[in-house]
């Protein structure tokens, strides 16, 4: 797979027919080994080791209804009470990270309403903070860590 602007985690991939699966271990099963599920796989482990996300608050393929259309989340990390708090958007290295890109996270978004978003194409990482009482978006000069999720939003909202 193609190197990634992650440290490298080892993974289980396994040949079945004539396809490459990886295991998702927040799924619990194995999946087609996309470029996209490729930065799924690395950016989760990334936030696992090395921001202390807890690997039991995150959910993949979280579906929603938007606008009467049912849609998938990516990744979607939720609060112990199960609100959710942040919702990752990923592209495959090939594809450019561009305002439609955004646009597509933001209706996501209309649903769940999470403080922060993030959308990753593995190569570059944009993570921001909005604010719902100010009306407002910031992007952040890096990704959270857990801790700061959690003293932020997990308790007191």
């Amino acid at each position: 797979m193609l190197p990634l602007n992650l440290p490298l985690y080892p993974v289980k991939i396994i040949q079945s027919d004539r396809k490459q699966l990886i295991y998702d271990p927040i799924r619990k099963k194995n999946v087609a080994l996309t470029p996209e599920e490729w930065v799924r796989q690395q950016f989760i482990q990334f936030l696992i080791h090395e921001k202390g996300y807890s690997p039991s608050l995150l959910s993949n393929e979280v579906s929603i209804e938007l606008n009467g259309t049912k849609r998938r989340c990516d990744t979607v990390l939720y609060s112990n009470t199960l609100k959710p708090v942040l919702i990752i958007e990923y592209k495959s290295p090939n594809v450019e990270i561009s305002q439609q890109v955004f646009d597509q996270i933001v209706r996501y978004n209309s649903v769940l309403r999470v403080p922060y978003i993030i959308v990753t194409n593995g190569l570059r990482h944009f993570c921001c903070h909005l604010n719902y009482e100010m009306l407002s978006a910031s992007f952040l000069c890096e990704i959270p860590d857990y801790k700061t999720l959690k003293d932020d939003y997990f308790d007191a909202k």
